[in-house]
């Protein structure tokens, strides 16, 4: 019985990572080595072109906004539904979840049609006052806070419920207001929940190709992001910039993830 047991046990681990292997290792594995098989200084000079740089600086730009956009709300939004009952707080936990379930294309559709200064119902208005949204920084930042929206929320609002809100009340019987209470109560208490959905939004934002392609434009040196700079390489025949962004991409992703992982550690040290 317990031969059999440790045989299913080997079985179903060997199947797990043969399946991980061949839908993330060896597709991750291709795209490294394609991009440094010509050498590392051909992989090098082709994500420092100047339209690589661009994009890849407003790609960080964009997703550190969003980032910090996000994370203030996120932490307000999960506040409001873990301490405060109110009527429709079902249907606004489903809106926050919304961009989970769309497609960031009819996303990027939908910012389109709401800021563009021709079509969009906001369109008079932004053409007056001589602003772009759509086709500019503001309309990637946009999409990029709306595709990862979700993130924080998600991961604050279950620390929240869990420790519940008794700290809060003695320090406020005590005679702390409402800032003190959150700094020295509510945030070191949802630190690691915090930084974890920080991470994922970042992971989020960086990858983010399907709404970019609607609102951004992907003029080069001007509004294409990195994923869409990769993309456009692979496309124009230019294989030695397309693989080396994605290696650069991947890089960065693993960066996060070892982030997350380092977060996830510490948080179940602590508890």
């Amino acid at each position: 019985m317990k031969a059999r047991r440790l045989a299913l046990r080997w079985g179903l681990r060997l199947f797990c990572l043969a399946y991980v292997g061949f839908l993330v290792g060896v597709p991750a594995g291709s795209v490294v080595w394609r991009a440094l098989s010509p050498g590392f200084s051909s992989a090098w000079n082709a994500v420092t072109t100047p339209a690589a740089i661009h994009a890849f600086v407003l790609t960080l730009e964009s997703a550190a906004l969003a980032v910090a956009l996000n994370t203030v709300f996120g932490v307000g939004m999960a506040l409001l539904l873990a301490r405060r009952r109110f009527p429709g707080a079902s249907l606004l936990e489903a809106l926050v979840d919304l961009p989970l379930s769309l497609s960031p294309v009819v996303v990027g559709l939908g910012l389109v049609l709401l800021w563009s200064s021709r079509e969009g119902w906001a369109g008079p208005w932004l053409a007056a006052r001589c602003i772009e949204v759509i086709c500019a920084c503001p309309g990637i930042v946009i999409a990029s806070a709306f595709v990862s929206l979700p993130y924080v929320v998600r991961e604050v609002l279950p620390v929240l419920q869990e420790v519940g809100d008794e700290q809060e009340q003695a320090a406020e019987t005590l005679g702390a207001g409402a800032l003190t209470t959150f700094w020295r109560i509510t945030l070191p208490t949802i630190r690691w929940g915090l930084a974890y959905g920080v991470l994922l939004t970042t992971a989020r934002i960086l990858g983010e190709f399907g709404a970019m392609s609607v609102v951004s434009g992907d003029i080069v040196s001007r509004t294409q992001t990195f994923t869409q700079f990769v993309s456009d390489s692979f496309t124009n025949f230019d294989p030695a910039g397309a693989y080396a962004g994605a290696l650069l991409l991947g890089l960065l992703s693993v960066a996060v993830l070892a982030a997350l992982s380092f977060s996830r550690s510490r948080e179940a040290r602590i508890r």
